[in-house]
């Protein structure tokens, strides 16, 4: 048996000290992994989730082949979930933007850090409920209003004010070069 995995089955068996070893011993493997195959940028983090992984299923770990396998495997599917999180990012913030924006040519900028959840969440229930029926579920607006009981023209009246909060909602958390967000451009009060 190899000392990683020996180090592991006796973490396995409550040893803090030989956990802290199996980190420092297989750190550097992670920590490549996790540049190559996630994000580089965020390597670090990406490594700290794998080692959170591993360590919830740590008492899955039967020794079967090598620790190191184990983790490398954790490891992989952790870069390909965070892959995946930063994909599902792009094309919610891009389909947001083009429900708001449908006549530009261009694709809109990419938000990596929103959610389409998230933003319809800043919504209040009326306008949630007529953009959701609408943009998302792909009914008519006469079909909307009939579900909602109100008429069509309060139906389109709060998809377009969803529309423009949405599209406030995603310029603001959007950076900007060269500008300084807006809480250190206030000047101090004298």
């Amino acid at each position: 048996m190899d000392p990683l995995t020996r180090l592991l089955l006796d973490a396995q068996r409550g040893d803090r000290a030989a956990l802290e070893r199996f980190v420092a011993e297989s750190q550097h493997d992670v920590l490549a992994m996790c540049r190559y195959l996630g994000d580089p940028d965020n390597a670090e983090d990406l490594a700290q989730e794998a080692y959170e992984r591993a360590f919830a299923s740590l008492h899955r770990f039967r020794a079967n082949g090598p620790a190191k396998h184990w983790l490398l495997t954790i490891t992989r599917r952790t870069c390909a979930d965070a892959a995946r999180r930063r994909a599902r990012r792009r094309r919610t913030a891009q389909r947001v933007a083009s429900l708001a924006q449908p006549s530009l040519e261009d694709p809109p900028p990419s938000v990596d850090s929103i959610e389409l959840d998230d933003l319809v969440h800043i919504l209040d229930d009326d306008r949630r409920a007529a953009f959701v029926l609408t943009q998302i579920n792909g009914l008519h607006y006469d079909e909307a209003a009939e579900l909602l009981g109100i008429p069509i023209g309060t139906i389109r009246s709060r998809v377009s004010r969803a529309r423009e909060q949405l599209v406030a909602a995603l310029a603001e958390a959007e950076p900007r070069p060269g500008r300084e967000p807006e809480h250190r451009r206030r000047r101090p009060h004298a």
